[in-house]
């Protein structure tokens, strides 16, 4: 038997449903937030996303806030007057 879900991926549990598109960027996101990352502290590649915004590291047990879906959160840039 054939594997069914080599190109469709994560997304394969849609179906025919909601386009090409769509499926196609929630593939590259769950991809990004399942696989490892490098910790911020011990620098090794075992964080692991345990809920929204919150990732823990497997190897030092550091906990630490940062992005819904990767935890290299892009930086806001901030503009303050000087008034």
């Amino acid at each position: 038997m054939a594997k069914r879900t080599n190109k469709a991926g994560t997304s394969g549990r849609f179906g025919a449903r909601y386009g090409v598109v769509i499926r196609n960027r929630v593939k590259t996101i769950e991809a990004e937030q399942k696989k490892s990352h490098e910790c911020p502290v011990c620098h090794h590649a075992s964080v692991k996303r345990v809920s929204s915004g919150i990732w823990a590291c497997r190897h030092c047990s550091a906990k630490f806030a940062a992005g819904a879906y990767t935890p290299e959160a892009k930086k806001a840039i901030s503009q303050v007057s000087e008034n």
